[in-house]
């Protein structure tokens, strides 16, 4: 039994490292790219702020979700070690509920923090986008 034990933690360490790994690759891809384009503007407090969300930052919105959010929920968004993030997930939630969870996390599970990684106007759009539904158009 103790054998069994001991070989279900190797996987769940490599996930939880490649989790981390995925995560620290979106940061850097992120960053880059939002510095690059001017979307990204430092605020008093060095946390990283959007002003707007351009047609452009939308692209990497939706590219973000597809696969880094992806990399947890799945790659069609339907589950994984991350739960659902298709409409019929969300029916008894509202933007801020989700924009909460995805700027703070959400403690006791894998689900990170994002706000050192997006502005509080990325979550919003990427929390209006997946209320929308649009994204089960993505998946087709």
């Amino acid at each position: 039994m103790n054998e069994q034990l001991s070989s279900n933690r190797v996987p769940l360490q490599l996930t939880a490292a490649m989790s981390f790994m995925a995560l620290l690759a979106m940061f850097m891809f992120i960053s880059q790219q939002s510095l690059a384009a001017g979307t990204f503007a430092a605020d008093t407090t060095g946390v990283a702020t959007a002003e707007v969300v351009t047609s452009e930052r939308a692209e990497e919105l939706t590219h973000l979700l597809l696969h880094d959010c992806g990399s947890c929920h799945g790659m069609t968004l339907k589950g994984g070690l991350g739960p659902s993030l298709l409409p019929e997930q969300f029916k008894d939630k509202n933007a801020d509920y989700i924009k909460y969870t995805i700027l703070h996390g959400r403690n006791g599970t894998p689900m990170p923090p994002w706000k050192s990684i997006i502005s509080e106007s990325d979550a919003e759009w990427l929390a209006e986008f997946l209320l929308s539904g649009r994204i089960v158009e993505l998946n087709k």
